[in-house]
This record gives structure tokens, sequence and C-alpha cells, in this order.
């Protein structure tokens, strides 16, 4: 029994909830069914801890959790299925790197009003109030 962790030990060292992990679990979310003792509770492995941080960064990043079940599915299934996780990363990394570049627009918006509400503040007058529009 030393081989599986529990599912405190899992959200531990996730940082996953266990109310999330049985969500994943729920939904189809692990690349492998979760094995169980003979009293019902869930037994976990290292490699478990794997998945879930490739899981964890796939969420991170916008994946949906269908398209996150899908890839589970498939990497469940073995060889044979890399043609299809290989179109559904290409896929994902497209959302990624329109959303990044959505996310690059904005830091450029914010690091000019940044500067042009430091430069305003900074060029006041002491005890002067500075009018700053709007926008």
């Amino acid at each position: 029994m030393a081989d599986h962790l529990t599912i405190g030990e899992i959200a531990e060292r996730t940082g996953l909830s266990v109310h999330t992990l049985r969500f994943y679990e729920r939904e189809g979310l692990f690349a492998r069914r979760v094995e169980r003792d003979a009293g019902g509770r869930r037994l976990y492995t290292v490699g478990d801890v794997e998945w879930l941080d490739v899981c964890v960064l796939l969420r991170a990043s916008g994946m949906p959790l269908p398209d996150i079940r899908r890839y589970a599915e498939l990497v469940s299934q073995g060889g044979g299925t890399e043609d299809e996780r290989l179109k559904l990363m290409r896929a994902h990394r497209e959302r990624v790197l329109a959303r990044l570049e959505e996310l690059n627009r904005a830091l450029d918006l914010i690091t000019f009003k940044v500067g042009v509400y430091e430069d305003r503040l900074e060029s006041r007058p002491p005890g002067r109030e500075c009018r700053v529009s709007s926008i």
C-alpha cells in the first residue's frame, strides 16, 4: 500500500481540493481508472500526481473540460491515438496564442496608462490636486 496515496495526500501534493479531485474523477479527467481499497477509499499513484499536474496546466491555459476529458480518453487508449492528440493540442495551442495576443494588447494599454498617470502625478505642484481624465 506504500505505492498508493490517499485523496488527502494527492490534494496536498497537487494543491487541488478533495472536492476538485472527486469532481475530476466524476468528469472522467483521469487517464486511468482510480483504484479503491476494500473500504471504497480512493487509491492514487505518483503517476496520478503527474497526470493531475498536466490537467492543472491545461485548465490554467483555458482548455475546456470536454477537451481535457477527450485527451484523457486518448491517453488511456494508448498508442495509435497520437494523431488525434496532436490535433487536440494544436487547436488548443492556437487558442492560447490568440489569448496571449489579447493579453499583450491589454498589458500594453495598462502600461501606457500607468505611465500617463505617473507622469501627471509627478508633474503636479505640491499640495495641488491633479485632474486626470476619466479615460
